[in-house]
Protein backbone atom coordinates (compact mmCIF):
# COMPACT_ATOMS: atom_id res chain seq x y z
CA UNK A 1 0.00 0.00 0.00
CA UNK A 2 1.53 3.35 -1.21
CA UNK A 3 0.15 5.52 1.49
CA UNK A 4 -0.08 9.48 1.41
CA UNK A 5 -2.76 11.05 4.08
CA UNK A 6 -4.74 7.98 3.90
CA UNK A 7 -6.14 7.75 7.60
CA UNK A 8 -10.09 7.89 6.67
CA UNK A 9 -10.20 5.07 3.92
CA UNK A 10 -7.20 2.67 5.84
CA UNK A 11 -8.61 0.94 8.21
CA UNK A 12 -11.80 0.10 5.62
CA UNK A 13 -9.38 -0.63 2.75
CA UNK A 14 -6.94 -3.43 5.64
CA UNK A 15 -10.53 -4.89 6.41
CA UNK A 16 -11.74 -5.98 3.09
CA UNK A 17 -7.96 -7.13 2.33
CA UNK A 18 -7.87 -9.07 5.41
CA UNK A 19 -11.24 -10.41 4.60
CA UNK A 20 -10.50 -12.06 1.19
CA UNK A 21 -8.12 -14.55 3.08
CA UNK A 22 -5.39 -15.03 0.65
CA UNK A 23 -3.02 -11.92 1.86
CA UNK A 24 0.05 -13.24 3.88
CA UNK A 25 1.54 -9.81 4.64
CA UNK A 26 0.94 -6.43 4.43
CA UNK A 27 3.59 -3.86 4.17
CA UNK A 28 2.56 0.05 4.21
CA UNK A 29 4.69 2.85 2.95
CA UNK A 30 4.10 5.83 3.94
CA UNK A 31 5.25 9.19 2.03
CA UNK A 32 5.41 11.61 5.00
CA UNK A 33 1.35 12.04 5.15
CA UNK A 34 0.27 15.13 7.28
CA UNK A 35 -2.37 13.04 8.92
CA UNK A 36 -2.92 10.12 11.29
CA UNK A 37 -2.06 7.73 8.32
CA UNK A 38 0.79 6.20 10.58
CA UNK A 39 -0.40 5.90 13.86
CA UNK A 40 -3.45 4.19 12.14
CA UNK A 41 -1.38 1.95 10.57
CA UNK A 42 0.73 0.84 13.46
CA UNK A 43 -2.67 0.32 15.21
CA UNK A 44 -3.68 -2.60 12.48
CA UNK A 45 -2.46 -6.37 13.11
CA UNK A 46 -0.64 -7.83 10.71
CA UNK A 47 1.11 -4.32 8.65
CA UNK A 48 4.77 -3.77 7.97
CA UNK A 49 4.94 0.07 8.30
CA UNK A 50 7.96 1.97 6.91
CA UNK A 51 7.97 5.71 6.83
CA UNK A 52 10.23 7.55 4.35
CA UNK A 53 12.24 10.45 5.95
CA UNK A 54 10.92 12.84 3.01
CA UNK A 55 8.24 12.79 0.60
CA UNK A 56 9.10 11.05 -2.31
CA UNK A 57 6.62 11.28 -4.48
CA UNK A 58 4.08 8.68 -5.64
CA UNK A 59 6.61 6.40 -7.85
CA UNK A 60 9.39 6.74 -5.09
CA UNK A 61 6.67 5.39 -2.86
CA UNK A 62 6.25 1.97 -4.83
CA UNK A 63 10.24 1.38 -4.92
CA UNK A 64 10.33 1.36 -1.80
CA UNK A 65 6.81 -1.25 -1.40
CA UNK A 66 8.30 -3.26 -4.11
CA UNK A 67 11.82 -3.44 -2.72
CA UNK A 68 10.24 -4.24 0.85
CA UNK A 69 7.68 -6.98 -1.08
CA UNK A 70 10.48 -8.93 -2.11
CA UNK A 71 13.07 -8.53 0.77
CA UNK A 72 9.93 -10.33 2.03
CA UNK A 73 10.05 -13.18 0.36
CA UNK A 74 6.60 -12.48 -1.58
CA UNK A 75 6.18 -14.66 -4.80
CA UNK A 76 3.18 -12.23 -5.49
CA UNK A 77 3.09 -8.67 -5.06
CA UNK A 78 -0.21 -6.56 -4.99
CA UNK A 79 -0.66 -3.02 -5.06
CA UNK A 80 -3.78 -1.19 -3.30
CA UNK A 81 -4.46 2.04 -2.51
CA UNK A 82 -5.33 2.58 0.87
CA UNK A 83 -7.45 5.37 -0.43
CA UNK A 84 -10.26 2.74 -1.54
CA UNK A 85 -10.83 3.87 -4.66
CA UNK A 86 -9.99 0.44 -5.85
CA UNK A 87 -12.01 -2.97 -3.73
CA UNK A 88 -9.70 -5.27 -2.57
CA UNK A 89 -12.80 -7.55 -3.05
CA UNK A 90 -10.84 -8.43 -6.45
CA UNK A 91 -7.66 -9.37 -5.16
CA UNK A 92 -8.78 -13.36 -5.53
CA UNK A 93 -9.07 -12.61 -9.57
CA UNK A 94 -6.07 -10.88 -9.82
CA UNK A 95 -4.03 -13.14 -7.69
CA UNK A 96 -5.37 -16.33 -8.98
CA UNK A 97 -4.29 -15.39 -12.51
CA UNK A 98 -0.98 -14.94 -11.41
CA UNK A 99 -0.92 -17.99 -9.12
CA UNK A 100 -2.08 -20.43 -12.38
CA UNK A 101 0.32 -19.03 -14.72
CA UNK A 102 -2.21 -16.81 -17.14
CA UNK A 103 0.19 -13.57 -16.60
CA UNK A 104 2.40 -12.63 -15.00
CA UNK A 105 1.09 -9.49 -14.22
CA UNK A 106 -2.68 -7.77 -13.86
CA UNK A 107 -4.40 -4.68 -14.18
CA UNK A 108 -7.72 -3.80 -12.39
CA UNK A 109 -9.50 -1.96 -15.44
CA UNK A 110 -11.58 1.09 -14.81
CA UNK A 111 -12.54 0.87 -17.94
CA UNK A 112 -13.88 -2.48 -19.11
CA UNK A 113 -16.93 -3.08 -18.58
CA UNK A 114 -17.77 0.76 -18.30
CA UNK A 115 -17.39 1.66 -14.41
CA UNK A 116 -14.93 4.38 -14.96
CA UNK A 117 -17.92 7.23 -15.66
CA UNK A 118 -20.26 5.10 -13.55
CA UNK A 119 -18.29 5.44 -10.40
CA UNK A 120 -17.61 9.16 -11.06
CA UNK A 121 -14.21 9.46 -12.92
CA UNK A 122 -14.79 13.02 -14.60
CA UNK A 123 -15.56 12.97 -18.64
CA UNK A 124 -12.19 14.77 -19.18
CA UNK A 125 -10.57 12.49 -17.25
CA UNK A 126 -12.44 9.81 -19.14
CA UNK A 127 -11.75 11.00 -22.94
CA UNK A 128 -8.16 11.35 -21.98
CA UNK A 129 -7.39 8.25 -20.34
CA UNK A 130 -9.33 6.48 -23.81
CA UNK A 131 -7.26 8.94 -26.12
CA UNK A 132 -3.86 7.95 -24.51
CA UNK A 133 -4.47 4.36 -23.71
CA UNK A 134 -5.14 4.21 -27.94
CA UNK A 135 -1.57 6.47 -28.52
CA UNK A 136 0.34 3.93 -25.75
CA UNK A 137 -1.04 1.10 -27.51
CA UNK A 138 -0.11 1.67 -31.15
CA UNK A 139 3.84 3.35 -29.58
CA UNK A 140 4.35 0.27 -27.78
CA UNK A 141 2.41 -2.57 -29.66
CA UNK A 142 -0.13 -3.46 -26.43
CA UNK A 143 -4.17 -4.23 -26.31
CA UNK A 144 -4.92 -3.01 -23.10
CA UNK A 145 -7.77 -1.53 -21.98
CA UNK A 146 -5.94 1.58 -19.81
CA UNK A 147 -2.75 1.96 -19.23
CA UNK A 148 -3.60 4.50 -15.97
CA UNK A 149 -4.77 2.41 -13.43
CA UNK A 150 -3.45 1.89 -9.73
CA UNK A 151 -4.79 -1.28 -9.28
CA UNK A 152 -1.60 -3.78 -10.12
CA UNK A 153 -0.48 -7.58 -9.52
CA UNK A 154 2.76 -8.74 -10.14
CA UNK A 155 4.63 -12.06 -10.30
CA UNK A 156 8.23 -11.72 -8.01
CA UNK A 157 9.79 -12.63 -11.88
CA UNK A 158 8.64 -9.26 -13.16
CA UNK A 159 9.48 -7.28 -10.09
CA UNK A 160 12.82 -8.84 -10.01
CA UNK A 161 13.75 -8.77 -13.90
CA UNK A 162 12.59 -4.76 -13.76
CA UNK A 163 15.45 -2.12 -13.07
CA UNK A 164 13.41 0.41 -11.34
CA UNK A 165 15.52 2.96 -11.15
CA UNK A 166 15.67 5.16 -14.48
CA UNK A 167 11.44 5.52 -13.31
CA UNK A 168 10.10 8.34 -12.32
CA UNK A 169 9.37 9.46 -8.81
CA UNK A 170 6.30 11.02 -10.13
CA UNK A 171 3.17 9.40 -11.26
CA UNK A 172 4.52 8.71 -14.65
CA UNK A 173 6.05 5.78 -13.18
CA UNK A 174 3.09 3.75 -13.33
CA UNK A 175 3.09 4.26 -17.15
CA UNK A 176 6.78 3.56 -17.75
CA UNK A 177 6.36 0.13 -15.65
CA UNK A 178 4.06 -1.27 -17.98
CA UNK A 179 6.08 -0.48 -20.98
CA UNK A 180 8.93 -1.89 -19.44
CA UNK A 181 7.07 -4.85 -18.95
CA UNK A 182 6.06 -5.18 -22.30
CA UNK A 183 9.65 -4.86 -23.55
CA UNK A 184 10.91 -7.22 -21.63
CA UNK A 185 8.34 -9.61 -23.54
CA UNK A 186 5.90 -10.44 -20.36
CA UNK A 187 2.06 -10.38 -20.94
CA UNK A 188 -0.77 -8.41 -18.98
CA UNK A 189 -4.31 -9.38 -18.59
CA UNK A 190 -6.84 -7.60 -16.96
CA UNK A 191 -9.94 -7.83 -15.13
CA UNK A 192 -12.94 -5.51 -14.99
CA UNK A 193 -12.61 -3.12 -11.63
CA UNK A 194 -15.53 -0.97 -10.35
CA UNK A 195 -14.12 2.48 -9.11
CA UNK A 196 -15.28 5.16 -6.68
CA UNK A 197 -14.18 8.86 -6.73
CA UNK A 198 -14.81 10.48 -3.49
CA UNK A 199 -13.56 13.46 -1.16
CA UNK A 200 -10.71 11.28 0.23
CA UNK A 201 -10.25 9.25 -2.72
CA UNK A 202 -6.96 10.10 -4.33
CA UNK A 203 -6.61 12.16 -7.68
CA UNK A 204 -4.41 14.78 -9.36
CA UNK A 205 -5.45 18.04 -10.96
CA UNK A 206 -5.62 18.72 -14.50
CA UNK A 207 -2.20 20.50 -14.53
CA UNK A 208 -0.82 17.23 -13.20
CA UNK A 209 -2.63 15.53 -15.14
CA UNK A 210 -1.35 17.21 -18.07
CA UNK A 211 2.10 16.72 -16.86
CA UNK A 212 1.72 13.27 -17.10
CA UNK A 213 -0.27 12.74 -20.15
CA UNK A 214 3.06 14.14 -22.19
CA UNK A 215 5.10 11.82 -19.57
CA UNK A 216 3.50 9.02 -21.30
CA UNK A 217 3.51 10.13 -24.41
CA UNK A 218 7.65 10.40 -24.26
CA UNK A 219 7.60 7.04 -22.45
CA UNK A 220 5.50 5.98 -26.05
CA UNK A 221 8.20 7.38 -28.27
CA UNK A 222 11.16 5.82 -26.33
CA UNK A 223 9.82 2.56 -26.16
CA UNK A 224 9.10 3.11 -30.24
CA UNK A 225 12.33 4.17 -30.71
CA UNK A 226 14.31 2.18 -28.82
CA UNK A 227 12.81 -0.62 -30.75
CA UNK A 228 13.73 0.73 -34.04
CA UNK A 229 17.35 1.34 -32.84
CA UNK A 230 17.24 4.99 -32.38
CA UNK A 231 17.32 5.93 -29.05
CA UNK A 232 18.59 3.72 -25.97
CA UNK A 233 16.68 5.02 -22.93
CA UNK A 234 17.65 4.26 -19.34
CA UNK A 235 14.06 2.59 -19.04
CA UNK A 236 14.95 -0.39 -21.51
CA UNK A 237 18.43 -0.39 -21.45
CA UNK A 238 20.08 0.16 -18.29
CA UNK A 239 23.10 1.47 -17.59
CA UNK A 240 25.94 -1.01 -16.35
Amino acid sequence: MPAYNAAKTLRQTYDEVRDQGIVDHIILVDDRSRDETVNVARGLEGVQVFVHEKNTGYGGNQKTCYRLALEAGADIVVMIHPDYQYTPLLLPALVSMIANGLHPCVLGSRILGGYSLKGGMPLWKYVANRWLTFVENVMIGAKLSEYHTGYRAFSREILEKLDLSANSDDFVFDNEMLAQIVWHGFTIGEVSCPTKYFAEASSINFSRSVKYGFGCLSTGLAFRFGKMGLMKSRLFFPEK
